[in-house]
């Protein structure tokens, strides 16, 4: 908390920059807004930064083309989109406070924007790597039921949510189906391949000993209660290193080795994005460049002249 004098309790560097208007705007966020202390810390690395790039330029005499300037150069040096986005951020709202309580004319930052940041693939594991990993000795009831866990995770696409929110009664035999609540609430029917329907009778042949009391969960823990998620991640886990998979493997990768899988063998775009509920084709297209990835492997493995030298 600030003392009764108006002097801020932060450390803070500004005044090695000399710049009583970066002091009053941390001084302002501290005792008015009052943001955490690890905000307002960040705020104040921001800021400097800001002083820095600036050098000799006066903070009013800054421009729009020097914030894009300041920008390209810290990307060049290898800041991230977003972490220029937080950035720009803290800048935004430093003009905001001048314009306000300094008699600024103008924000050089609004409408400059970071540097998009480079979607990153969802990692996928191969078909030969997913049979290896659901292929599990049935040797207890537990590597029962995980071996039904992980074989309706990679048949079907389903979300760790999704798959420990399941009851018996969501699995249809007849029509080898299941029936999941997604996000937002939405309800989609989705098929269930023979190998995980075949697992799953398995497992209800071992979940009546093991439940206790009225459980309306599809997968129980040892306690006979419905199985967390962190329990479903730490088994996956331990089993995909007992199968000799070297990569670390979670739920998630399931559902995206589903849908990769689905996808360079049938090409349909609108059925993956259906059965993985996405409610934009935009999430369900970068599976598109996972195939992609697919395909120039298998043209660089297989076709002659691909890595002949010219």
């Amino acid at each position: 908390m600030p003392d009764r004098t108006g002097e801020s309790d932060i450390d803070s560097e500004s005044n090695s920059e000399r710049n009583p208007l970066a002091a009053s705007f941390l001084i302002h966020i501290e005792q008015e807004r009052r943001l955490s202390k690890h905000t307002i810390e960040s705020y104040q690395r921001d800021i400097l930064l800001l002083l820095r790039l600036a050098e000799s330029t006066p903070l009013q005499d800054i421009r729009t083309h020097h914030i894009r300037r300041f920008v390209a150069k810290l990307h060049a040096q290898g800041l991230g989109g977003r972490s220029l986005g937080r950035v720009l951020s803290a800048w935004r709202g430093f003009f905001r406070f001048l314009m306000r309580d300094h008699g600024f004319a103008h924000n050089p930052c609004v409408g400059v924007r970071a540097p998009k940041t480079a979607k990153k693939l969802p990692e996928a594991l191969s078909p030969e790597e997913m049979s290896k990993l659901v292929d599990l000795p049935a040797g207890d009831p537990f590597s029962v039921r995980d071996r039904a866990m992980f074989e309706l995770f990679y048949s079907s696409g389903l979300r760790l949510s999704e798959l420990t929110a399941l009851s018996p009664a969501d699995i249809d035999f007849d029509d080898a189906t299941v029936r999941v609540l997604g996000k937002g609430g939405k309800t989609r029917v989705v098929p269930v391949g023979r190998f995980a329907l075949r697992y799953i009778r398995d497992w209800l042949g071992e979940r009546g000993a093991i439940s206790r009391g009225e459980q309306t969960a599809l997968f129980l823990n040892h306690h006979g209660r419905p199985i967390g998620p962190r329990t479903v991640q730490q088994r996956l886990k331990n089993w995909a290193l007992k199968q000799g998979i070297s990569q670390h493997v979670h739920p998630h990768m399931l559902r995206h080795s589903f849908a990769s899988h689905v996808l360079q063998s049938s090409g349909d775009l609108r059925a993956v994005q259906e059965m993985l509920g996405h409610a934009s084709i935009s999430s369900t297209q970068i599976y598109t460049h996972l195939d992609w990835q697919h395909l120039a492997k298998t043209y660089d493995a297989a076709h002659p002249r691909a890595k002949r030298k010219v």
